[in-house]
């Protein structure tokens, strides 16, 4: 009996000294897999879906999910890890092609700039080259919140692309148009107008003018894609247009022409990409910096890109950031591509 108890006590207390040996390394396997949940995106997410040709990318915090559009289907997907992808906006009746897009967490919603420059599946001689338009969708269903004709808006029965989308801190849209020195406004009811109108951002005929888009500091920077000149517009006061003067490897001439994709990085940077899918540009990322309020800016990175014709930067998970290629150089040639990249950069 005394046998017995004796093993029983030795029995316990191996128990005990296991379990609590064993306690660290679960905590920090559990917290391993926690941390690994919470960034399970690789640092290369290739993806892949047939004929996609997202151009444009934006992150979900919400669902920590990537989310692209499609300029040949004109659909938004999510995008899994594994690079497979799962359809969450189609609206056949509306949407042609997928050119910016933008999620908006707070309030439930993604939108998307809705353009036709004649590659989509939905292109027609009615839409290429004058469809402009914002669609609001819900990030949980995809049903349509509202669309909007920006054409109708601007109302000078021109050429028209909207293209890229910025949110200011109330959530009201901004959307650059790049057949059109236009930037509209777009309140979260879906009401829109023009903010700014003028004609030194016109682009050259059938060229694209407007691009990237961000707010910074009460006023919104527009990247111009076939000069690669940069712009800042007070939101407040948009008459006071003015170019912001780039210094260091930026102020060569034509350094940032193709400037495609805008996005606020950290500490005030802003990111963006550089192609030469329809301008002399390289394909490339800069970060462009600035200390006096964006009157002046400088390039304090430039890196030749990984993958070819990038037209986009996101956030990722754990507050890094991405780039990327949706094969646009293939798509304009007339090939078709059932690959796309998502890298970190």
């Amino acid at each position: 009996m005394r046998r017995q108890f004796r093993r029983v006590l030795v029995a316990a207390a191996t128990t005990a000294l296991l379990t609590t040996a064993a306690t660290p390394a679960a905590t920090a396997a559990q917290a391993a897999g926690v941390q690994h949940g919470a960034s399970r995106y690789p640092a290369v997410v290739d993806g892949h879906a047939p004929s996609l040709h997202p151009e444009g990318a934006t992150w979900d915090p919400a669902h920590r999910r990537f989310l692209v559009g499609s300029l040949r289907h004109g659909t938004v997907s999510a995008v899994r890890p594994d690079g497979s992808v799962r359809t969450l906006v189609d609206d056949p009746g509306t949407i042609v092609s997928v050119i910016g897009l933008h999620a908006d967490a707070a309030r439930g919603r993604v939108l998307l700039a809705n353009g036709d420059n004649g590659v989509g599946l939905r292109s027609s001689a009615a839409t290429t080259g004058r469809l402009s338009g914002i669609g609001a969708y819900d990030l949980e269903t995809g049903r349509r919140i509202f669309y909007v004709d920006l054409a109708a808006v601007a109302g000078d029965g021109g050429p028209h692309f909207a293209n890229d989308i910025a949110f200011g801190p109330d959530g009201t849209a901004y959307v650059t148009d790049s057949r059109a020195p236009i930037v509209y406004r777009v309140g979260v009811d879906g009401r829109a107008s023009v903010l700014l109108r003028d004609d030194r951002l016109k682009a050259a005929p059938d060229g694209y003018g407007l691009n990237g888009i961000v707010y910074q500091d009460g006023a919104l920077l527009l990247g111009k894609y076939d000069d690669g000149t940069l712009w800042r517009v007070p939101v407040r006061r948009p008459a006071e247009l003015r170019q912001v003067r780039l210094t260091g490897s930026a102020g060569v001439p034509g350094a940032l022409a193709g400037l495609d994709g805008l996005l606020a990085g950290r500490d005030g940077a802003v990111l963006g990409v550089t192609n030469g899918l329809g301008a002399p540009g390289r394909d490339a990322q800069v970060e462009l910096r600035s200390a006096d309020g964006w009157r002046t800016a400088r390039t304090v990175a430039v890196h030749a890109s990984a993958d070819p014709a990038p037209t986009a930067v996101t956030a990722g998970p754990g507050g890094g950031f991405y780039q990327l290629s949706g094969r646009m150089d293939l798509l304009f040639a007339g090939t078709l591509s059932d690959s796309f990249v998502l890298r970190r950069i």
